[in-house]
């Protein structure tokens, strides 16, 4: 089993577009006294995002427009690279994902115990609350398929709280600088590279919690969106991609 070296600065990144005031009341959140950094990336936001978290004081990398989700990591990663960084946990500014579980993905990689931690509703200490039906039958199929197909045993393949080594993303094999892993496909790229290339993953219980409206709960486009979560799994299964 491949394990990069056990040295730990910690960077949280929370990624958001026009989260307005759910990102306000998910900065209330974060602990004065905490193990890690903080990194927003405001993904061309218009609704004013940045300029408030600036006058907060937190460091903001901004974008001109609004690129995807994998654009913002690649942001992000290239931020802890420039600032000797170890370990990067990405969540989301929508208020699904709570701050206060940030020590459960960290506490693997601190222990020298992983190289790379998925975040999961569905194991014990978990919880998916107003989870929409047709989205837990959907996540629960993808999964299963997925593990089939490349022999891991988790449970919860879409969670995007997820934390890792930047050491993972050393490995040649890696190359988060495609130009086709802008959007939902970067997550799903970078979890395929560490399973196949033999790192240490750990599954721990998170909560993402939805709306009890079911309304707005995801900004994932019909068909778009579901394309870019499907196709690193066609692209890099086919070898038609890296």
């Amino acid at each position: 089993m491949r394990q990069p070296a056990t040295s730990f600065r910690a960077l949280v990144v929370v990624l958001s577009f026009n989260e307005g005031a759910k990102l306000r009341a998910l900065v209330q959140q974060f602990p004065a006294d905490r193990e890690y950094d903080l990194l927003f990336i405001d993904d061309g936001s218009t609704d004013g995002s940045s300029d408030f978290l600036e006058k907060e004081g937190y460091p903001v990398i901004r974008h001109d427009e609004n690129r995807g989700v994998g654009a913002g990591i690649r942001s992000a990663i290239s931020y802890c690279r420039e600032n000797g960084y170890d370990v990067i946990v990405i969540m989301a500014g929508n208020g699904k994902m709570l701050p206060e579980e940030i020590p459960r993905l960290l506490e693997p990689l601190q222990n020298a115990e992983a190289d790379y931690v998925q975040g999961s509703r569905y194991l014990t200490g978990g919880q998916s609350s107003n989870l929409p039906r047709f989205r837990h039958f959907a996540i629960r199929f993808l999964t299963s398929i997925i593990n089939l197909l490349i022999g891991f045993k988790g449970t919860d393949l879409t969670c995007g709280f997820r934390a890792y080594r930047i050491a993972v993303l050393n490995n040649p094999e890696v190359d988060i600088n495609q130009g086709w892993l802008d959007h939902y496909e970067m997550e799903y790229y970078i979890h395929y590279k560490a399973v196949t290339g033999g790192y240490r993953i750990v599954e721990v219980p998170v909560s993402m919690l939805y709306p009890e409206s079911h309304k707005n709960y995801s900004k994932i486009k019909p068909l778009t969106g579901w394309w870019s979560m499907l196709r690193p799994w066609v692209f890099l299964l086919l070898r038609i991609k890296k």
